[in-house]
C-alpha cells in the first residue's frame, strides 16, 4: 500500500487516484497524517441477463421433463 494521500491533494487529483483504483491500487485518504478513508475497486458485477435474448430460436421436446422408463425403473418412479 502506498503513503496516505492527505484531502487536500485527494479533492484535486480525484480522477488520477481513480484511474489509480481502476488499475487495482488502493488509496488511504488521510487528515493531518492519520488515515480516515480507503478508496479501493469495487467487485465487478455480473451484467443483467437480457429476457428473451434467444425467442424464437430454441425448441424444447414435448417430453422434455418426462424421465425415461429405464431410469424411472431405476429410481423407482413414474415415468
Amino acid at each position: 500500500m502506498a503513503d496516505p494521500v492527505n484531502i487536500h491533494d485527494a479533492k484535486t487529483n480525484l480522477s488520477k487516484l481513480l484511474e489509480r483504483v481502476e488499475r487495482g491500487e488502493e488509496i488511504v485518504i488521510a487528515r493531518a497524517g492519520t488515515p480516515i478513508a480507503r478508496l479501493c475497486p469495487i467487485a465487478s458485477r455480473p451484467r443483467r441477463r437480457r429476457l428473451g435474448k434467444y425467442a424464437g430460436q430454441i425448441e424444447i421436446a414435448d417430453d422434455f421433463d418426462r424421465l425415461p422408463d429405464d431410469i424411472a425403473a431405476a429410481l423407482g418412479v413414474e415415468p
